[in-house]
């Protein structure tokens, strides 16, 4: 293994440290970390929409999501995770490069009565099999329905894993490529979260291929 020399490392062990350190220190070694723009309904009807980069796929049989919308070191949980509960459906949605500044609107603090699709000026659109509206600017959108929600820890900054089937795909025909369902991820112009108020953006001159390694003899 080439690189030079090994690394001086800090220890740390994560019991003894107060959990905003334990939450700076992850967002700040996972990264970049895919952004997950969530619309969701309250049981009154109100649309939200909120960004999560605590966010992944999990499997294709069925087609699963995971995000985490983290309790917050106050104690609150986000309107999000209420909705979610209360609801069992909601819409993810990946932002591109263009979209950045109206992401980011909807992370602020809103009261739970206010519509983050009117706040950062998202165009709202129907879904096919799910309640919450998709935002039409969004090139990929992805209606979920909820398998479960596993809560992890207590307190502020606790884990709250929203586990969800995707149930349609909106997928912009500019993106699709080649035979089936290929999606040219460069094109997605996508961002990444990085620590604190960091971002990142994938372009097509920072992808790179790996090919997988054959093992010797084969």
């Amino acid at each position: 293994m080439s690189g030079g020399s090994l690394p001086q490392l800090r220890e740390v062990d994560p019991s003894g440290v107060p959990s905003a350190d334990v939450y700076a220190l992850l967002v700040g070694c996972v990264v970049p970390r895919p952004i997950a723009l969530v619309s969701s309904l309250s049981t009154s009807g109100i649309a939200n929409l909120a960004p999560f980069s605590f966010f992944n796929a999990g499997g294709a049989h069925p087609p699963s999501l995971v995000f985490s919308p983290v309790t917050s070191g106050a104690g609150r949980d986000k309107d999000t995770l209420h909705n979610v509960r209360a609801t069992g459906e909601y819409v993810v949605h990946i932002a591109p490069w263009g979209l950045r500044e109206a992401m980011n609107q909807t992370s602020a603090d809103y009261a739970p009565e206010i519509d983050e699709f009117e706040a950062a000026g998202f165009t709202k659109a129907p879904s096919v099999k799910v309640k919450p509206w998709r935002a039409a600017e969004c090139p990929i959108a992805m209606e979920c329905r909820l398998f479960r929600i596993v809560e992890h820890g207590e307190g502020n900054f606790r884990a709250n894993y929203v586990i969800g089937e995707v149930v349609y795909f909106h997928i912009a025909e500019s993106l699709l490529v080649g035979p089936g369902l290929r999606v040219d991820s460069a094109a997605i112009d996508a961002i990444g979260r990085l620590g604190g108020p960091n971002y990142t953006h994938v372009t097509r001159e920072s992808v790179f291929g790996l090919p997988r390694p054959v093992l010797p003899g084969l």
